[in-house]
């Protein structure tokens, strides 16, 4: 059994700049205001368009991640649409071979961390879904039906692909206080790492969401 914690990855890591001279270029196609358009003009005009609601703008550019999380988080990224999804599949992979070290990987429940005894409860849970889960693979059960002994704590990894438009609706509701604590967990960072790689389409996002935010 492995125990790890959630991370995550640019697929392709975007050039913020480069990102908001493009919106900005698509945008002033509305106000046919192109002759405005300046070497410095980018983050200025963006920020407007987000000012006054016209989000339809930033759909024209889209951000890929890869994602490693449990499977319950997992289940509350997979419902955002528009967005498009390649997951870990139980179905097909065989935890019991050496790629996979031979068992289960799961993550850690960090809420946990500072109450022993509600981390062993969990803990022995997991080495029994472990024990039970490679018992029914020895006798002959196929991945996709062992799978019905494994919990939300199982690691699974997801490829998520959003244009800016539904990343910034993503960050209000995941990343937002009242979001599940390992959602939180994970939203956060990534909302974070989105602000820094592109410049004044997440600023307000990120204000609202890094309220008692997760410790990190």
């Amino acid at each position: 059994m492995t125990l790890i914690g959630p991370s995550f990855e640019f697929i392709d890591r975007p050039d913020g700049e480069t990102v908001l001279r493009e919106i900005e270029r698509i945008g002033r196609v509305c106000y046919k205001s192109e002759d405005k358009t300046t070497a410095t003009s980018a983050r200025k005009f963006v920020a407007g368009l987000l000012r006054r609601g016209h989000e339809s703008v930033v759909e024209h550019s889209r951000v890929t991640m890869r994602v490693v999380c449990d499977r319950g988080v997992s289940h509350e990224i997979v419902r955002h649409r528009i967005a498009s999804y390649t997951q870990e599949s139980t179905r097909y992979c065989n935890y019991s071979r050496d790629k996979f070290g031979g068992g289960v990987t799961f993550i850690k429940p960090f809420f946990w961390e500072s109450d022993p005894d509600k981390y062993n409860v969990w803990l022995e849970s997991m080495r029994a879904a472990e024990t039970a889960y490679l018992r029914l693979i020895e006798m002959g059960a196929k991945p996709e039906e062992a799978r019905g002994v494994l919990p939300n704590s199982l690691k699974t990894e997801l490829v998520m692909t959003m244009n800016l438009r539904e990343w910034r609706h993503f960050f209000k509701l995941r990343a937002a206080p009242e979001s599940h604590p390992q959602m939180r967990e994970i939203a956060v960072p990534m909302l974070e790492a989105m602000r820094a790689a592109i410049p004044v389409v997440f600023d307000d996002v990120c204000a609202q969401a890094l309220v008692n935010a997760p410790p990190s």
